[in-house]
């Protein structure tokens, strides 16, 4: 129970200093927007990997996003959260940049790296590691293949954590809306993953 009210009271504290940091950012203060990126920085590589499908790509998507949320937090207007607006530029970046080379194939050379994804802490010999890394390689591929749509909701909800809210959010689109493409991506997943 005592432990429940500490969570609870950091929870307050680091939404709280995030709301701080987002106000004095707004303001100016560049010390308040490096804290807030350096927060964010992982979570939107992440992000940016799942949907480029290679470690280039995902880099420079993810500091572009970091470079606009940078030129473009005064704009910020707290009608959702910071988290969701986030996101939101983040997907649309990387959107922008699928766009922009729409003929390439997308890579799948790079291997995840564990800085940035769950590690599976089971993998005591260099035989499960390997096929842990091999079946994050095989399911990255299967991602690659959805549509855009599928695959933003897939990644946003299944490897972000993300509330079906926070997804309607981000994504600018109904919660219905965000179940359905979800459903329907996890059963291509499924499907693909299935042919193998």
């Amino acid at each position: 129970m005592m432990s429940q009210t500490l969570n609870q009271q950091k929870e307050a504290t680091v939404i709280s200093d995030e709301a701080l940091l987002i106000k004095s950012a707004q303001k100016g203060n560049d010390a308040a927007m490096e804290a807030l990126l350096f927060m964010y920085e992982k979570k939107i590589y992440n992000v940016a990997y799942r949907y480029m499908g290679n470690e280039a790509d995902a880099y420079d998507m993810a500091q572009e996003s970091l470079i606009k949320i940078y030129k473009s937090i005064r704009t910020f207007r707290h009608e959702s959260s910071f988290s969701s607006w986030v996101y939101r530029l983040t997907v649309n970046t990387c959107l922008d940049g699928i766009r922009k080379r729409k003929n390439e194939p997308l890579s799948l050379d790079s291997t995840i790296e564990s800085g940035f994804l769950i590690e599976d802490k089971n993998s005591s010999t260099p035989e499960a590691h390997t096929l842990n890394i091999e079946s994050r390689e095989d399911i990255q591929a299967a991602i690659n293949t959805l549509s855009e749509d599928h695959r933003i909701t897939v990644i946003l909800r299944d490897i972000q954590g993300l509330s079906y809210e926070e997804i309607s959010e981000s994504l600018s689109i109904s919660i219905g809306t965000v179940k359905s493409r979800l459903s329907r991506g996890r059963q291509r997943l499924r499907e693909i993953l299935l042919e193998d």
